[in-house]
C-alpha cells in the first residue's frame, strides 16, 4: 500500500491543504477555502491595527478543505498516516476548560477580544514596551535575549496582556491560551487533556519566551510584575514543548467522521507556517529562506555548535528543533510585504470603489466585469510600467513601515514615509519606490544577520510574491547582490507540514532525510545585474537616512 501524508497550511486570509505522495512529494491534490468572516473584515478595525479571527473560520475551513483533497485524490482513508497543522503566529486565542474556544460561548460569540488575535494585530504595542522594560530591569533573567533582546507586540504574552487589561470578561470566562497552530492540532487529536498535550517548541520558543535553560515559560515572579493575571495563567499552560517531527495522537473518532479519514491517522505536534516553508523548501546551512506573502518570514538553520551560546540581536528569535530537529533555528522577517503593495493598490481602488462603483450609468454586470478586469490586471500594469522606469529617473524613497518593523530591532510603533515626490511623480514611480522599499527592507535582514555572524550564502524565495513577480524578485536580486532561487511548489509551507508528518508516522527517520525526497525542486533563479548593483546600493542609503529621521520622530513624539 502507498503511503500518503495531508499537511494543512493556515495563512492570513486562507486555509489549504494537499495531498503528499510520500515516495516522491508529489502533490496529487490541494484545495483552498477563504475564510468567510475574515473577507468581510468582522472584529477588525486597521485605523487601530486591530486585526481578530473567528475560529469558526479555521474549522469550516479544516474540514472541507481535508475533505476536498480525500474526493480529488480518491486515496483510501487508510493509506493516509499523518496530518500536520502549520499557521500563523503568535496568533493565540482563550479557551475554556473543556478545550472550546471562548468565541464559540454563548455571550462572547461576536466579541473581539474572545477571537483569536491575528499575528498581525498591534494593539499591544503599550504592553510589549513593558515587556521590555521589566526584561532589562527585574534584576533577573532577561527572558528576551533568545528573542533577538525586542519583544513584540505580534507575540504571545503582550497580546493576551493587552486582551486581559481591556475585557475582564474574557479573561474571566477563560481558561487558557492556545497558539492557533496548537488549537487546531488539539481539536482534532484524540489527547484531550490540556495540562499534558503535546504544544509547539516554535511557537512557545519564537513568541512565549519559552527556553530550557530556564525551565520553560518565564517565571511566576516575572509574569506577576507584569500582571498578576500572566502569574496565575502560567499554571494552565506548559512546561514541555515538543517539535513538529513528535505524535501529538491520533485522529478522535468525531473528526475522523468528519474529515473522512480513520483513528490511525497520525496528527503531528504544530508548527508556524514559515517555518514548516523552509523545511518544504529544503532548507539547509547559510540558506536563508524567505516565505513572502502578506508579510515575510525569514528562516534559517544552524547547528548548536556554530551558535553555541551567541544571541543575535534584533531577530525574531533562535530556538531549537523549531525548524529541523537537532538544530537551531533563526526566524526574522518583514512586518509587511505584499501588504505593503496591497495597501497602495486599495489608495488607487477608491474612486472605483466609491465612485463608478456607485454610478448609475453602468449597469449591476458591466460594474462586475470592470471590477474583474481591474483586479486582474491592476498589479501587472503597475509593475510593468514600473520596471521600465530607470533608476536615472527621479523614484521616491519609501519605507516598508506600513505595519511596523519587525526585523531588525522590532519596533511596531514605527509608520511608512516617503520622500521625493514631485509633478512628476505617477502612480508607477510609486509603486516602484514600495517594491524598493520592501527590498530595501529585506537588505536589512540580510545584513543584520552578517553582522551577528550568521553567514548566507544563498538566498529561496517561497510563496505567491516570489512565483507570480519577476519584478520583484529580480529588484531582490539588484538589492541583496545574491542569487535567489525560488521554489517551485505552490505551496510550500503545506508541502513543509506534510513532511513532518510523513516522519512523525514513521515513514521516514528524520526530517532532512524526508526534505531530501519530499522537498521543493526549484522553477527559477534571478541573479544580480551588475549594471543595477551600484545604483541600488546608493538608494539603500537614502532609504536608511529616511529611517533613522522617521525612527528619531516617533522616539520624539512618544
Amino acid at each position: 500500500m502507498k503511503k500518503y501524508v495531508i499537511g494543512l497550511d493556515y495563512g492570513s486570509d486562507s486555509v489549504r491543504a494537499v495531498m503528499i505522495d510520500s515516495q516522491n512529494g508529489a502533490e496529487l491534490a490541494s484545495e483552498v477555502f477563504w475564510y468567510p468572516r475574515w473577507k468581510e473584515q468582522k472584529y477588525c478595525r486597521p485605523e487601530i491595527n486591530q486585526f481578530r479571527q473567528h475560529p469558526l473560520d479555521h474549522i469550516e475551513g479544516l474540514e472541507h478543505a481535508v475533505k476536498s483533497v480525500m474526493e480529488q485524490s480518491r486515496v483510501e482513508p487508510e493509506a493516509v498516516l499523518g496530518i500536520c497543522i502549520d499557521t500563523t503566529g503568535s496568533s493565540p486565542m482563550p479557551i475554556i476548560k473543556d478545550g472550546t474556544p471562548l468565541a464559540m460561548v454563548k455571550g462572547f460569540e461576536e466579541n473581539p477580544n474572545a477571537m483569536m488575535v491575528l499575528w498581525k494585530d498591534h494593539t499591544a504595542v503599550e504592553e510589549a514596551n513593558e515587556i521590555n522594560e521589566l526584561a532589562r530591569t527585574w534584576g533577573g533573567e532577561d527572558y528576551t535575549k533568545y528573542e533577538g533582546g525586542i519583544y513584540s507586540s505580534e507575540w504571545f504574552w503582550a497580546k493576551i496582556l493587552h486582551v486581559a487589561r481591556e475585557d475582564k470578561k474574557v479573561v474571566d470566562a477563560t481558561y487558557t491560551w492556545m497558539e492557533h497552530c496548537d488549537f487546531i492540532t488539539y481539536l482534532i487529536a484524540d489527547d484531550k487533556d490540556l495540562a499534558t498535550f503535546k504544544r509547539s517548541r516554535c511557537a512557545a520558543g519564537h513568541k512565549a519566551m519559552w527556553h530550557e535553560s530556564w525551565g520553560g515559560l518565564p517565571s511566576k515572579d516575572f509574569l506577576k510584575r507584569l500582571d498578576p493575571y500572566l502569574a496565575d495563567l502560567r499554571d494552565s499552560l506548559y512546561d514541555e514543548t515538543y517539535t513538529s517531527d513528535q505524535v501529538a495522537g491520533h485522529l478522535n473518532p468525531e473528526w475522523a467522521e468528519r474529515l473522512g479519514l480513520t483513528t490511525k491517522t497520525v496528527v503531528t505536534v504544530g508548527t508556524f507556517d514559515a517555518h514548516a516553508g523552509a523545511v518544504g523548501a529544503k532548507v539547509d546551512h547559510h540558506a536563508l529562506v524567505r516565505v513572502m506573502g502578506t508579510s515575510t518570514c525569514d528562516i534559517m538553520v544552524s547547528s548548536n555548535d556554530a551558535v553555541g551560546d551567541k544571541t543575535v540581536k534584533g531577530i525574531c528569535g533562535q530556538v531549537d528543533g523549531s525548524v529541523i530537529p537537532g538544530m537551531v533555528g533563526l526566524e526574522a522577517g518583514q512586518s509587511a510585504f505584499g501588504d505593503v503593495l496591497a495597501w497602495f493598490k486599495n489608495v488607487l481602488e477608491w474612486p472605483l470603489d466609491n465612485l463608478v462603483m456607485k454610478s448609475s450609468l453602468l449597469s449591476d454586470q458591466q460594474k462586475k466585469d470592470l471590477k474583474d478586469e481591474m483586479e486582474s490586471k491592476f498589479i501587472r500594469e503597475l509593475a510593468k510600467q514600473a520596471e521600465h522606469i530607470p533608476l536615472t529617473e527621479t523614484v521616491p524613497i519609501a519605507l516598508d513601515w506600513v505595519n511596523g518593523r519587525r526585523t531588525p530591532d522590532a519596533n511596531q510603533e514605527l509608520k511608512s514615509a516617503m520622500m521625493g515626490i514631485s509633478l512628476g511623480t505617477k502612480a508607477p514611480h510609486i509603486f516602484k519606490a514600495l517594491v524598493n522599499a520592501i527590498c530595501f527592507g529585506a537588505k536589512m535582514i540580510v545584513d543584520r544577520f552578517e553582522e551577528e555572524g550568521v553567514k548566507i550564502e544563498t538566498v529561496i524565495g517561497i510563496g505567491g510574491v516570489a512565483r507570480k513577480s519577476p519584478f520583484i524578485m529580480q529588484t531582490l536580486a539588484n538589492v541583496l547582490n545574491m542569487p535567489i532561487k525560488v521554489a517551485e511548489s505552490d505551496q510550500a509551507p503545506a508541502l513543509g507540514a506534510a513532511i513532518y508528518a510523513a516522519v512523525a508516522s514513521g515513514i521516514y527517520d528524520n526530517v532532512i532525510e524526508a526534505s531530501k525526497v519530499m522537498g521543493s525542486d526549484f522553477e527559477a533563479e534571478y541573479f544580480p545585474q551588475a549594471s543595477q548593483v551600484d545604483a541600488y546600493s546608493k538608494l539603500m542609503e537614502a532609504y536608511k537616512q529616511l529611517g533613522t529621521f522617521v525612527e528619531d520622530q516617533t522616539n520624539k513624539n512618544k
